[in-house]
């Protein structure tokens, strides 16, 4: 078996290489001819049966889909935001809106580390303006004689006609590896153990059993006859009655089998590690395992850092190359940890005291409208005027007269 140098040593041969994104063949080779998991074919689909694999993939392009996406440029060393272009509003065009765009290319780098699209219209700039997203298994990375170019279906297209995002990479290669394809032993285990349990109740939960004559031998051709006669019965969900010469036996799971069960719940945190999100955020913790958070945005903020974060700056710089430059585009990750009422009051006061921002937009984050003439009236009439110190000062609020 080629070592894993001389794998990637051959993808970049003078001779073609195709790479196919969705099994990443030239990294991991078949066990015994085979891509099969057992009895189960991992693939991007069959691996999405798997609830934390859905989980976890679900959890991440919710979260990154539905951050608010601005765009800025500095000006006289201030960032000033601008307004975004069409491709940043409707990507895909009319029928696909920036956050299907988002959510379904970030399941696609979640899943199998690439995410492609057709460049199908640009601006006067020469930038995107509009770009068709296309199915992983419609496409094939290409590279020959040290130049890249990327297949879709019979048609072979150029780097610059092609978005392609990715993650996940190693040096060297011009993809990003696919966790589904290095989590195949651990997802082809857990769906194995699932067609397991549904193979023990197939036939209305009725077990494998020992149908034994007590009487007498019973001869080959009239065994395949009763047990024919017998599954007949079974399999259709009715009762087989028979007397004191046939012993029915079930066989019962012994406790060296029933281990399947502590697999099955030790695989959902197996593909949490795979794919980037606590076991405890998809409800797949462990028993006895707990972790204390002082606040559901400590919990979030925890999340942001170790696992959205670097992800979050990926599509950043790559979103950035649809802006002419000097501009650039931020995620707004604030909206992450906007869960805690508590916490956000808090770090609002703290603001608004310092006067990094005003009370009317304070109130627009609650979807509130600005204070009107009458409601500041009755602020006054209640608690009396400000001090003239300004919000900061500890005494506000109180009468001065």
């Amino acid at each position: 078996m080629a070592s894993f140098t001389e794998r990637i040593r051959n993808v970049f041969s003078p001779q073609e290489r195709h790479a196919s994104i969705t099994t990443a063949a030239d990294l991991i080779p078949p066990r015994n001819g085979s891509s099969r998991k057992g009895r189960v074919l991992v693939n991007n689909d069959s691996a999405l049966q798997h609830s934390a694999v859905w989980a976890c993939l679900r959890l991440r392009a919710d979260l990154i889909s539905t951050m608010p996406v601005d765009v800025y440029r500095r000006v006289n060393d201030q960032q000033i935001e601008v307004p975004k272009p069409p491709v940043l509003i409707n990507p895909g065009g009319d029928n696909c809106d920036l956050q299907e765009w988002l959510y379904s290319t970030q399941v696609d780098l979640d899943r199998a580390g690439n995410a492609f699209g057709l460049i199908t219209e640009r601006n006067g700039r020469g930038l995107p303006s509009r770009i068709e997203l296309l199915p992983l298994q419609s496409v094939v990375v290409v590279y020959r004689d040290n130049k890249l170019s990327y297949r879709v279906g019979s048609e072979t297209f150029e780097p610059a006609d092609i978005w392609h995002e990715k993650q996940y990479t190693v040096a060297g290669l011009p993809y990003g590896l696919s966790p589904i394809q290095y989590a195949a032993h651990s997802i082809g285990e857990y769906l194995s153990i699932q067609d397991y349990a549904t193979d023990w109740f197939n036939g209305n939960a009725i077990p494998a059993a020992v149908l034994k004559h007590t009487k007498s031998t019973v001869p080959d051709d009239k065994a395949e006859e009763a047990k024919a006669a017998f599954k007949a019965k079974v399999s259709a969900g009715e009762l087989f009655v028979h007397g004191n010469d046939w012993e029915y036996t079930p066989i019962q799971a012994v406790d060296s089998q029933t281990q399947w069960l502590a697999a099955k719940q030790y695989g959902l945190t197996d593909i949490a590690r795979f794919f980037g999100c606590p076991s405890d955020l998809i409800d797949a913790a462990v028993s006895g395992s707990s972790v204390t958070y002082a606040s559901i945005s400590q919990r979030n903020l925890q999340f942001l850092i170790m696992n959205l974060g670097p992800a979050i700056i990926r599509r950043e710089n790559k979103l950035t190359k649809l802006t002419p430059s000097p501009q650039y585009v931020k995620l707004n990750s604030d909206a992450l940890l906007r869960l805690d009422p508590k916490t956000r009051a808090e770090m609002n006061e703290i603001k608004l005291r310092s006067r990094q921002l005003a009370p009317s937009e304070v109130r627009e984050q609650d979807n509130l409208p600005a204070f009107t003439e009458s409601q500041l009236a009755e602020f006054d009439r209640l608690y009396g005027l400000p001090k003239q110190g300004g919000p900061d000062d500890s005494k506000a609020g109180t009468n001065n007269d």
